[in-house]
């Protein structure tokens, strides 16, 4: 039975392969910034799939205190760390980067980059220490060298994370350690919707391609989960949305219309 940490893990895709991993069979730790989030979900967690299996710590990931805290707090509660998902992360706004606030920008370089070299830091001194573990960084537009306007900032943050997956890799090689990448590809969430004015057209422009790529957290979540079950390589990719993927979705488009949004747009109050 495989212990599991899922940071930003009471909502959006964090949760989902929380729900996931237990449904596995693994063990897993809950966490988020807030306390009382960690411990609502723990209590709705738990009564699925019993108290013995999920416990919750709350995580700053910008802290390096904190990050210490979660991975020491996941240990003395399971014994080791076998899987850690690097999954916290923000984005900010669309718009174009001379438009951005200074404070927008520190911000989610901070949380996404900052962060994200602090809990590798963290887990991978933990898990070398104990002789095994398994890492995986969580891609995002960007990561493949994808381009749009608005979106400096956060596909910045998420191009960095193949880099350092590649470095990292070479750092540990021979180890017991390995360094993966997961990719969900675009997924409805709080973290996509946060971006766009619902009520704009570059949105209606935008909506037309995430319901022919987009998926919701209960499709998505399941696979990437048994992918990271299966892997025991380092370097391994597990990937949703494939080109391949993509290719036969835009093929199909004409004939399978969908609408991701119907529940959201409708609480949107009529201009």
């Amino acid at each position: 039975m495989k212990t599991v940490v899922v940071t930003g893990s009471t909502r959006g895709i964090g949760h989902g392969l929380a729900a996931n991993f237990l449904k596995a069979g693994c063990k897993v730790i809950i966490s988020a910034r807030s306390q009382a989030s960690v411990d609502e979900i723990c209590s709705q967690l738990a009564a699925t799939y019993g108290a013995d299996r999920v416990a919750g710590h709350a995580c700053d990931i910008t802290s390096m205190d904190a990050l210490q805290g979660l991975w020491d707090f996941s240990v003395n509660r399971f014994g080791s760390v076998d899987v850690w998902v690097n999954n916290a992360g923000m984005s900010i706004a669309r718009a174009p980067l001379i438009e951005q606030s200074p404070q927008s920008i520190s911000a989610i370089v901070n949380t996404n980059l900052g962060g994200l070299l602090l809990a590798n830091h963290v887990v991978l001194k933990g898990m070398s220490v104990q002789g095994h573990g398994q890492l995986w960084n969580m891609e995002g537009f960007g990561s493949g060298g994808e381009k749009a306007v608005g979106m400096v900032g956060y596909g910045a943050t998420k191009c960095a994370v193949n880099y350092i997956n590649r470095s990292l890799q070479k750092e540990l090689k021979g180890s017991n350690v390995q360094v993966c990448r997961l990719s969900p590809g675009i997924v409805v969430t709080d973290l996509l919707l946060g971006d766009y004015d619902l009520t704009s057209k570059e949105w209606e422009k935008s909506k037309r391609i995430f319901n022919i790529l987009g998926d919701t957290v209960d499709t998505v979540t399941p696979f990437l989960v048994q992918g990271i079950l299966k892997t025991n390589k380092s370097g391994a990719l597990v990937a949703w949305l494939t080109r391949g993927k993509a290719f036969k979705r835009f093929m199909v488009a004409g004939f399978n219309k969908r609408n991701l949004f119907a529940e959201i747009e409708a609480k949107i109050p009529v201009q």
